[in-house]
């Protein structure tokens, strides 16, 4: 069972990735639960709606996104933690921003199939 939901959330993450990239808000709608709380690297909590106006408006924009590292701790059939690492480049706010990046992501199964319930990203270095 644990490797079924691992291969899910690992689908579920480049599904996301690829979402993320392009600004994609409708596959970010999905992807994302509307009770959504986020820390972003700044400290500040994001929700669901900021995070997709962000994309909507072109706030927040990837030029490089590469994954590099992909943990996953399945916690039940309905709760799942992932870390990953990841080079970013681009821009938010109108400043450009490049480096490594972890998120730390909730996965939460219901309704609506997996969607991130929580998480958080900080600059690494």
């Amino acid at each position: 069972m644990d490797s079924e939901i691992e291969t899910q959330i690992r689908e579920c993450e480049a599904r996301l990735y690829t979402a993320m990239s392009a600004s994609d808000v409708s596959e970010l709608d999905m992807l994302i639960a509307d009770d959504l709380l986020f820390v972003d690297p700044t400290g500040e909590l994001a929700t669901k709606a900021m995070d997709l106006e962000l994309h909507r408006t072109g706030g927040t924009q990837f030029h490089e996104f590469v994954p590099k590292e992909l943990e996953i701790r399945v916690w039940s059939e309905h709760f799942v933690l992932a870390s990953a690492k990841i080079f970013l480049s681009g821009t938010y706010l109108g400043n450009a921003f490049a480096g490594d990046y972890r998120y730390m992501r909730v996965w939460r199964k219901d309704q609506n199939g997996w969607q991130i319930a929580g998480g958080s990203v900080i600059a690494m270095g």
